[in-house]
């Protein structure tokens, strides 16, 4: 029976064979990797990664495609976890001693911001992450600092990850087609990310860029100097996205060490 997207779960299907083989190629799955798919959907990548892999772990939270999964493939081969993403914890997939999960999928669009946030917490374990994303959400992630892209995504991925735009996936690639492009975006986690506190530094952040507009001396003033900005290496007259993830980080270091 035809399965009808369901537009809250913010389903659009990868149809395009061609696509489809470009991002295995990116992927480049390797029979022993631990490896997990997010929204697998119709299954159109999930069967692509079988052929290479010898056990793959899936991720849904459509009920009526979990059971099409699970008539669909050998249950040796795929392990089905019917649960939300934003709740489902990453870590209890089972990873050979000496190796790191890799994470692939189809991110739905309206979620896509707070699963990476979510999946950044197990970053240590991971290898590598290959996703589809609204083009738009790709470009902030991988921004260099002085761009208009560059913000609050940019700066809290790329202190863990380096990030990396693959290619541009048109909307006719997709049943139903999105009103956007989507892009497949490489992370790959940074073995030794920049000691910092993860909530003063998104605390640092966040304020910087809610108000973006304003230099950096004004958009934080509730929390640092002027003084204390020059301290940490940042011109007070510089705004927001002028400011590289280090000098952020920086920001964020003095503030622990201010407030204890």
């Amino acid at each position: 029976m035809k399965h009808i997207p369901r537009k809250r779960f913010g389903q659009n299907f990868l149809t395009d064979q061609n696509v489809l083989l470009d991002i295995m190629r990116a992927i480049d799955p390797q029979p022993q990797d631990a490896m997990v798919e997010i929204g697998p959907g119709l299954a159109a990548m999930t069967g692509m990664l079988l052929k290479s892999v010898k056990q793959l772990h899936v991720v849904e939270l459509d009920r009526d495609l979990v059971t099409r999964l699970h008539k669909q493939f050998d249950p040796a081969r795929l392990t089905v976890h019917s649960a939300d993403a934003l709740q489902f914890d990453f870590s209890s997939i089972p990873v050979p001693a000496g190796q790191k999960l890799r994470v692939v999928g189809n991110l739905p669009y309206n979620i896509s911001s707070p699963l990476l946030f979510h999946l950044a917490a197990i970053a240590p374990q991971v290898q590598d992450q290959h996703f589809m994303l609204q083009k738009e959400v790709v470009e902030r992630m991988a921004a260099a600092p002085g761009s208009k892209t560059f913000g609050r995504l940019s700066v809290m991925l790329q202190w863990r990850y380096r990030i990396e735009m693959m290619f541009i996936v048109p909307p006719t690639a997709f049943d139903p087609p999105p009103r956007v492009e989507s892009a497949i975006v490489r992370m790959v986690p940074l073995a030794q990310p920049m000691a910092c506190e993860q909530k003063r530094l998104e605390q640092v952040v966040t304020k910087a860029f809610t108000q973006r507009r304003k230099v950096i001396r004004n958009s934080v003033s509730e929390l640092l100097s002027e003084n204390e900005l020059v301290d940490c290496g940042v011109d007070p007259q510089a705004r927001p996205e002028a400011v590289a993830v280090e000098q952020f980080v920086a920001l964020a270091n003095y503030l622990t060490k201010k407030l204890g």
